[in-house]
């Protein structure tokens, strides 16, 4: 199965050599793992290296410059993906083939992936319930590790990054070795970064972070048989900002409060060859050990999630022009505490689904349509005195859901594809949600819980309109979204601990939107590029309020050049880009308005040839100008604390 990959890579890459503008790439998130032309959904699809060439310090921000995809952040440690306009529990990610499972409900809980030994990022704008269930109501992000060498080779490799603004390191060494069966790769990465500044060289107090990530794979492949087991660790040291700009520091070490997590992630995915079918398995456990400092090392809380999980789809042998899928997927978590203070009670949830889906193409036409049942069963156990702060009262609850999908893709004319879609998606209830008694960090309000908490269930309807040529690319990106039970919180009216209480409840929602853009790059000026596209997203409840952490409107805009010089240059380019994010005043109740801004960012990179020595080097400005500017989404909004100034970052990376 490894060699078949390597053979398509090889053919794709043949293919991108004679139309270096058109890429179609595989698609590995969606059901029949089709080519981007003949796949039913639009997906996203970028490399890791496309993105650490836009200059972003995180892996969240790199993935924020993709149309539809935005971030709530907090400083420049902690972002959460945010998919046309939904975020939190309601975008599911996926990484190694396994859903990361790590309290992604709190907003002060980031992604918890690094990009080093990531080969490529999906995105899935919509519902897709259908192949993963729970949580994957607003959209999917579907994270590809690295490949390993090809066969009879071995690769090291080195990569160095350095951030002008956060005085920032990135280091990252890799090596990866593979015979005719075996493959075996491993890399180490070590991320450190001061406070961040704002315009005018003042710095937000212990933003500061350290990051160390670990990860391995191997793998063993044969014409009947191919297998890859990966680990990954990842260790944060996050600093939480208290008292916003006040000490000045160069210091990497965090201060009180602070995060400690560790994440364990383990991964099997095993494939089956029969004579005219396959089975597919993948099983992952995930470890996530999360504590909370406020004065000293010993944690007040202290949260251990253990989750294992299991998908397999057994792909049935090809019926004429039909193919189909069978599959059942599942998990078993349990949530324990061991600190003083308790934001969720323990807790065990169980998951099954089990879901059939076809895929019938014909000329130019796809049509796709598939079914899936769900269970999910949350029990908490009581903690506390019932009534008093931070107390829980025992639950028992069980959730099912009938979820379908329906789609199809033309081609109206050559080169012009249009696809629409048409599905259904579902989020149980969090524990957060179910069970919440207590002050809310960085929020400044008690939040009640309601136990009585119903589905979300969405049903949402996707346009997309798609030219492709060898010099002109024009997309438009249409979607209307329905939620019955879309869960928010609302003020109650009184006060507790001197904090306004807030309780959780439900109202019907809808969001609405698109994405529309365009590539041009014109003949004979191949070294020539331009890109420029705009986003737009707009949620309102049943009664016409606005729904909260609803993303600017933003236009964007690129002109790349690509030059060489057969002495000491190769793929070199130039990047001019202008972000115009506009006024956001489509706000909650509880939220405020927020101005628009324009950020200027400049790119420069290339293979640099210096004898027998290649490197790759990118050198970016992000901010050039240091405007002065808040994101809507900004955590650090209500205090008044803009986002990151001027950034300045320097990246090379050796083949060894």
């Amino acid at each position: 199965m490894l060699q078949a990959q390597e053979t398509t890579e090889k053919k794709l890459d043949t293919v991108h050599k004679i139309k270096p503008f058109v890429l179609d790439e595989v698609i590995v998130s969606t059901a029949f793992n089709k080519i981007q032309s003949q796949n039913v959904m639009k997906v996203e699809h970028a490399t890791i290296k496309e993105l650490q060439q836009r200059g972003t310090a995180t892996l969240i921000e790199g993935l924020a410059t993709i149309p539809g995809v935005s971030q709530i952040s907090t400083g420049t440690s902690i972002g959460k993906p945010v998919i046309r306009g939904l975020s939190a529990n309601r975008v599911l990610v996926y990484s190694q083939g396994v859903r990361i499972e790590n309290q992604q409900f709190g907003d002060e809980h980031g992604l918890g992936l690094n990009d080093a030994g990531v080969e490529s990022v999906e995105v899935i704008k919509g519902p897709a319930s259908l192949l993963y269930g729970s949580d994957a109501l607003g959209g999917v992000l579907y994270f590809n590790p690295e490949k390993f060498a090809n066969s009879g080779t071995l690769k090291t490799d080195f990569s160095q990054k350095f951030f002008s603004n956060t005085l920032g390191s990135n280091s990252s060494f890799g090596i990866k070795t593979s015979t005719e069966n075996w493959k075996f790769l491993a890399r180490g990465t070590y991320n450190t970064h001061s406070d961040y500044k704002v315009p005018f060289g003042d710095q937000v107090t212990n933003t500061r972070y350290n990051e160390t990530d670990f990860k391995t794979g191997i793998g063993y492949s044969n014409s009947k048989f191919s297998t890859v087991f990966r680990y990954n660790l990842n260790k944060l040291d996050l600093g939480i900002t208290e008292n916003g700009i006040s000490e000045q520091s160069s210091s990497k070490k965090t201060m009180f409060p602070s995060q400690a997590i560790d994440n364990n992630l383990l991964s099997l995915n095993s494939i089956f060859f029969f004579k005219n079918s396959k089975l597919d398995v993948d099983l992952g456990y995930i470890d996530n050990n999360r504590s909370e400092l406020e004065e000293g090392n010993i944690a007040v809380l202290r949260m251990k999630l253990k989750t294992f999980n299991y998908n397999a789809k057994y792909h049935l042998p090809k019926f004429g022009k039909l193919e189909s899928i069978f599959g059942i997927q599942g998990m078993h978590q349990t949530n324990n505490n061991s600190g003083e203070e308790y934001l969720i009670p323990d807790a065990t949830t169980n998951d099954f689904g089990v879901f059939g889906t076809g895929n019938y193409e014909w000329k130019s036409n796809v049509l796709q349509g598939g079914l899936r049942f769900d269970n999910r069963q949350i029990v908490t156990l009581a903690q506390g005195i019932s009534g008093d702060e931070g107390s829980f009262e025992a639950i028992d609850k069980s959730y099912d859901s009938f979820n379908a999908s329906l789609g199809y893709k033309t081609n109206l004319a050559k080169d012009f594809i249009l696809r629409a879609n048409l599905a259904s998606g579902f989020r149980a209830p969090n524990l957060a949600e179910l069970t919440s008694n207590g002050v809310h960090e960085g929020t400044n309000r008690y939040e009640v819980g309601n136990s009585d908490l119903k589905t979300e269930q969405n049903v949402q309807t996707d346009l997309n309109l798609e030219y492709k040529s060898s010099h002109f690319e024009f997309f438009v990106n249409g979607f209307y979204n329905n939620i019955n039970n879309y869960i928010y919180t609302s003020p109650r009216g009184d006060v507790i601990a001197n904090n306004d209480v807030f309780a959780y409840t439900q109202d019907n929602a809808k969001l609405y939107g698109g994405e529309i853009g365009l590539h041009f790059h014109p003949h004979p000026l191949d070294w020539l590029h331009y890109e420029t596209s705009f986003e737009t997203v707009t949620g309102k409840k049943k009664n016409g309020d606005y729904l909260p952490l609803i993303p600017a409107n933003n236009w964007n805009n690129t002109i790349r050049t690509e030059f060489k010089n057969k002495n000491w240059l190769e793929e070199g380019f130039a990047t001019l880009n202008v972000s115009s994010t506009f006024n956001q005043n489509n706000v909650s109740g509880f939220e405020t308005k927020t101005n628009g801004y324009t950020l200027l960012n400049l790119g420069f990179g290339g293979k640099i040839k210096l004898g027998k020595t290649a490197f790759d080097v990118n050198l970016n400005g992000n901010n050039l100008f240091d405007k002065t500017y808040i994101a809507h989404l900004s955590r650090l909004k209500t205090d008044g604390i803009p986002n990151i100034g001027r950034n300045i970052v320097l990246g090379l990376n050796f083949n060894l």
